[in-house]
Order: C-alpha cells, then sequence, then structure tokens
C-alpha cells in the first residue's frame, strides 16, 4: 500500500508538470499555466495522498486520488469551456468551432490519470495472523 501510494502520488505530480494543453501561438501549458488556483490545490491532494501514503491510511489515499480526478475533470471542462468562449467575438459558429479546436490536449493528462488510478486502487493490508500452538 505505501509503495503503490507514493508511486500515484508522485505520478500525479509530475504529470502535472507535463504539458497538458497546446496554445497555438503560447505553446505548451501545465497546470500552472491553466490556472494557479487549481494547480494549488491539484498538488495539496498530492501531498494528501503523500501524508496518506507514509501514516498507512488507505482512506486517505483514496480520497486524494478520487479528489484530483475531480479536479481534473473540471479543469478539462475549464479548459473547452475558456476555448470556446475565448473566440467568442467571432461571429460565425463554425469558425468559433476551428478557432477551439486549434486548442489541444496533450499527453500529461494521461500521466496524472494513471497516478490518480494508482490512489484509488489502494487496499488496506491483510492483517496477519499469528496461531500458536498451546504449551503442554
Amino acid at each position: 500500500m505505501r509503495t503503490q501510494g507514493i508511486v500515484g502520488a508522485v505520478l500525479m505530480a509530475i504529470g502535472g508538470m507535463c504539458p497538458l494543453v497546446r496554445v497555438p501561438i503560447m505553446g505548451n501549458w501545465n497546470y500552472f499555466d491553466l490556472d494557479q488556483t487549481l494547480a494549488i490545490t491539484f498538488y495539496v491532494m498530492v501531498v494528501v495522498g503523500l501524508i496518506g501514503a507514509f501514516t498507512g491510511k488507505a482512506g486517505m489515499i483514496k480520497f486524494a486520488g478520487w479528489a484530483a480526478l475531480v479536479l481534473v475533470a473540471v479543469t478539462l471542462a475549464g479548459v473547452y469551456f475558456k476555448a470556446h468562449d475565448s473566440f467568442g467575438f467571432l461571429h460565425f459558429k463554425k469558425a468559433v468551432n476551428f478557432a477551439a479546436g486549434l486548442v489541444k490536449y496533450k499527453w500529461g493528462w494521461y500521466v496524472i490519470a494513471a497516478g490518480a488510478f494508482l490512489l484509488i486502487t489502494v487496499r488496506k493490508p491483510k492483517p496477519v495472523v499469528v496461531v500458536q500452538e498451546p504449551v503442554i
């Protein structure tokens, strides 16, 4: 449980620094380039996952994984709506969809999802039962 939680949290932390969105003129953006408040909240969830891994609390690790997935879904929706809203000054729907389609999602989302999946699938270790024979 401990190593799975640590690996999952580290994968999420690395994924947050990977390119997440490609904006045509400005280049690749990571989580901090998208929105600093969401990025700080995301890294707080990474730290919660690490604390849960070091203390051996499976519930805390799972909470960090689910919260990170919800945060990623909110971020993806925000990027989608922001891209369509940014080109709202264009009066033609096809032009808006074309311009918004230039904003591409990159591979960093997969790294974050892999780390969150590792955090979600953590299980409590089964207790070890030691059977002692009676002394005669």
